[in-house]
């Protein structure tokens, strides 16, 4: 199975999709205006240390304080910190103190972004963690016992004489050479060097290291033995990526390629068409069932729908090919809108303890291929399956969309009937207070003809209570929510 990756570059941003046997199936956004932090080391300046929180607001010159807490200090992980474990952050830590520190989790919504102290560096096939001991770590994905006794022999025999620092094994070192290996470390050891030495003459709020762009990252992270082919749409951009794929990752070299055709790429492909659907609130299905996805602040969930798909042999297996198809595609959308946090899902209720698990097996294979970490629970008593992604930048439709301003993110609009019988209401509060000769309704179009048709007589009825004339003028600018009564 190949898969091939369309890079598409514009001045504001960078689009990257992954398609996989002609199907989309991830999709990364980078805008110029507001690169991820995730990965960049920042001299930080604590700005309050909070005891009550064990945690410290640190300013990196962004918008606002990014969170530290007394468990991502370097040296204190894992310790239980308070009266009787490691020291508390306020001996640790103290106001207008300067700090290296590396961004963990973007800023996401109104929360600032997380730190950390211990700065790690990616490579193509290792995690270079310069401030840790002598250390070295094999990737969970890499499960033959064999191959990773292997592994960390062979980083063993390359790590220079005096290297106390701790490494992480990537899965993509399976099948990289020893020269590849060396290559790997030089670079991570040349970035460290220059991190320490801005550090000597940073001043505050400096950044002292910035991660790879997306394109570059594509490189580091994205490119493995089954990568068939890089299409990039920016001859500028496609040079950069062939000199930094020579230096350091020459076995990708060969397969970037420069798209020059007169068609975008994206439309070549029908990336533009899939990611309107990856926005969608309902996602339908082949069969005729279909996936409704509502995300929230605190979690996200996916229910899943028969809708159409009535089957050939019986309700029971109508049920369970409409989940299984539903797992498939749960997982490719949990990529493509990149969402993280608490996901909560509704499978359609099975009877069959068989079925069950043959639904849960197939949406963990789905998963398998999904790069960020997560855990997946099985059904519960009421029949959901809990699971967590880990949620490091903001899903796709945070950067793409924003709240509307007629519904405000409800996703709902009151009915013109509603907004009527309000402001019939609001009419009688006004004529109480004030004294007028008239009162205008000012109003959408959709609620002025509601008056003028089927709630002409409550409106006349009104007039007549508070010995008032009321006049109507329709508002074209105003949605159906929105109204204004004017005395006159």
């Amino acid at each position: 199975m190949s898969e091939e990756i369309l890079i598409n570059v514009t001045p504001q941003e960078t689009r990257v999709a992954v398609i996989e046997s002609g199907v989309m199936q991830e999709l990364h956004v980078e805008r110029t205006s507001a690169r991820g932090l995730v990965g960049n080391v920042y001299m930080g300046k604590v700005v309050r240390v909070l005891p009550g929180m064990q945690s410290a607001f640190v300013d990196i010159a962004g918008e606002r304080a990014a969170f530290l807490h007394v468990a991502d200090i370097w040296g204190n992980r894992g310790a239980n910190h308070g009266a009787n474990g490691g020291p508390p952050i306020e001996r640790l830590l103290t106001e207008g103190q300067n700090l290296m520190v590396q961004v963990v989790k973007d800023p996401i919504g109104t929360k600032g972004a997380r730190l950390a102290t211990q700065v790690s560096i990616a490579g193509r096939f290792l995690v270079y963690l310069p401030q840790d001991q002598a250390y070295i770590g094999i990737s969970q994905r890499i499960e033959d016992d064999e191959g990773r006794a292997h592994l960390r022999e062979k980083l063993q025999k390359l790590l220079p004489e005096g290297d106390a620092g701790g490494y992480i094994i990537r899965t993509m070192a399976e099948t990289a050479t020893e020269a590849e290996l060396a290559s790997d470390l030089a670079y991570l050891h040349k970035i460290w060097a220059g991190i320490q030495d801005s550090a000597r003459t940073a001043a505050p709020l400096a950044m002292l290291y910035q991660d790879l762009n997306l394109g570059l990252r594509v490189l580091r992270d994205f490119v493995n033995e089954v990568t068939s082919a890089i299409v990039v749409d920016a001859p500028e951009t496609h040079q950069t990526m062939l000199d930094f794929a020579r230096e350091y990752i020459p076995v990708c070299a060969g397969r970037i390629n420069c798209y020059q055709g007169e068609r975008p790429l994206f439309d070549l492909y029908g990336v533009e068409d899939e990611i309107e659907k990856a926005l969608a609130r309902r996602v339908d299905l082949k069969s005729g069932g279909y996936l409704i996805i509502d995300q929230t602040e605190a979690l996200t969930t996916v229910d899943v729908n028969t809708g159409g798909f009535v089957g050939v042999r019986s309700f029971d297996d109508t049920i369970f090919k409409t989940n299984l198809e539903a797992a498939q595609v749960i997982a490719r959308q949990l990529r493509l809108r990149n969402l993280g946090g608490i996901i909560i899902i509704d499978f359609i209720d099975m009877d069959t303890e068989e079925h069950r698990n043959a639904v849960l097996n197939e949406f963990r294979k789905a998963l398998a291929r999904d790069r960020t970490r997560m855990t997946i629970n099985g059904f519960t008593q009421l029949g959901l399956v809990e699971m967590t992604r880990k949620r490091t930048r903001e899903s796709l439709a945070h950067v793409l969309c924003e709240p509307c301003p007629v519904c405000e993110g409800r996703g709902e609009l009151k009915t013109a009937q509603t907004i009527c019988y309000q402001i019939l209401r609001e009419l009688v509060r006004e004529a109480r207070q004030f004294s007028a000769k008239e009162f205008r309704i000012l109003a959408s179009q959709q609620v002025i003809d509601l008056f003028l048709d089927e709630e002409s007589q409550s409106l006349a009825i009104l007039s007549d209570d508070i010995g008032k004339p009321v006049s109507l003028q329709v508002e074209s600018l105003y949605n159906q929510e929105q109204f204004d009564i004017v005395l006159m």
